[in-house]
């Protein structure tokens, strides 16, 4: 998609707007990491894209090969910066979750952690057969709220439960075997993920947007109540029970230092 018009740009985040689609794009080098101020702008960029009339499909994606998002900054998840995180971070995910149009996330390289819970909050995923899918927030003493309530709805259990608890990574061709990517670049949807992206599009805007849209919210019946009030109570598992732990604060600290964490256990 070549932009016609910049809607938004800001340091780390542009909006651009081709027809019906408004395309937000991440370009925080080298590997796209959300730290507050960025998530700030994302929003801010959802919601630029979002109020633009005729817009009809948001697409998320990267403007760096590298990375999607290799996820939240790090030296913010320390309890006194936690839930400052934590609060803007949800706050990005319900705008994308319940974004008035279809949202699309645009893989490729690194999708990691909050890079992995923001593509996940989109509709739909579009990725690359080697981009890298991983919740790795258990390494470093925590858990990720948004995926602990996105992630069993969309794959698995059991495989949700082993990447959360155990950091695993996977690529995009595994992940859209197990059902959390709707198209792969590389296969049979296209040779680039740019080609698989635009025949996804065309498949959504060649429909009637009045029925895309009553057809959404109709899969959608009671969804939106059960979903917040399950990461409203994930966050307060993160924030009251989590961050008060000795280990959340080994967990950062030894990633921070380049050693293994000394767990101390229950």
């Amino acid at each position: 998609m070549e932009a016609r018009a910049a809607v938004t740009e800001t340091r780390a985040i542009r909006v651009e707007r081709e027809g019906g689609v408004a395309r937000v794009v991440l370009n925080r080098p080298p590997l796209n990491v959300l730290n507050l101020e960025t998530i700030r702008e994302l929003g801010l960029g959802i919601q630029s894209a979002t109020g633009k009339a005729g817009v009809r499909l948001i697409e998320i994606a990267s403007g760096l090969p590298a990375a999607f998002s290799s996820g939240t900054e790090i030296r913010e998840h320390f309890r006194e910066s936690a839930p400052a995180l934590l609060r803007e971070f949800h706050a990005l995910i319900r705008a994308v979750l319940f974004a008035p149009v279809p949202t699309v996330a645009l893989v490729e390289g690194y999708c990691l952690g909050g890079g992995m819970e923001l593509a996940m909050a989109c509709d739909f995923l579009v990725a690359a057969r080697d981009a890298r899918f991983g919740q790795t927030e258990i390494r470093v003493g925590a858990f990720p709220p948004a995926a602990s309530v996105l992630l069993p709805k969309l794959i698995p259990e059991k495989r949700a439960l082993e990447m959360i608890l155990t950091g695993k990574t996977i690529t995009g061709e595994e992940a859209y075997r197990l059902g959390l990517v709707n198209r792969l670049a590389g296969g049979p949807d296209g040779g680039t993920l740019e080609e698989a992206a635009e025949k996804f599009r065309k498949a959504i805007l060649d429909q009637s947007p009045k029925v895309v849209d009553l057809a959404r919210r109709a899969v959608r019946l009671g969804w939106r109540e059960a979903l917040e009030g399950a990461l409203r109570e994930a966050e307060r598992i993160y924030l009251d029970e989590l961050l008060p732990t000795e280990d959340a604060e080994e967990g950062l600290r030894a990633f921070l230092g380049k050693r293994l964490p000394k767990w101390k256990g229950r």
